[in-house]
């Protein structure tokens, strides 16, 4: 999937006024997701995204156990949505990672979800991407 692409599908998606606020939530989605994961995941999801997504996967030395409230919390702290609150966040992350899983291939998705925990509200960031409604 293309850059332009990626981040037309978030907008539409998320129903945002801009590009700049659907990049501005996928970069968040993405950093904060890179902290969390495997770094070789990291890599591996990094590497089938264009270079102006993947730069937001880098790779750390050590993922850090955080759980989805925190995650939230960390996604909220950098996306730039005037007026966004923990529930709007939750759903812009959820509307990434639906867009991310169309853009990978493989069980690349399904390898990132295998290394969060079930019982910490993970499977709500998966949410959208499992439905079988989700967004054309």
């Amino acid at each position: 999937m293309q850059y332009d692409d990626f981040i037309g599908e978030v907008q539409q998606r998320a129903q945002l006024d801009s590009r700049e606020a659907a990049l501005s939530i996928s970069r968040a989605t993405l950093t904060t997701l890179s902290e969390r994961i495997d770094p070789g995941q990291a890599e591996n999801l990094g590497a089938q995204l264009p270079d102006e997504l993947a730069r937001h996967l880098k790779a750390v030395d050590d993922a850090e156990r955080f759980d989805h409230g925190e995650f939230v919390d960390r996604v909220g702290g950098r996306e730039e949505i005037d007026g966004a609150d923990a529930a709007d966040t939750a759903f812009h992350a959820r509307v990434v990672v639906d867009v991310l899983d169309e853009a990978v291939t493989g069980d690349a998705l399904e390898d990132v979800k295998n290394q969060l925990p079930t019982d910490e509200g993970y499977d709500d960031l998966f949410e959208v991407a499992e439905s079988e409604g989700s967004p054309a």
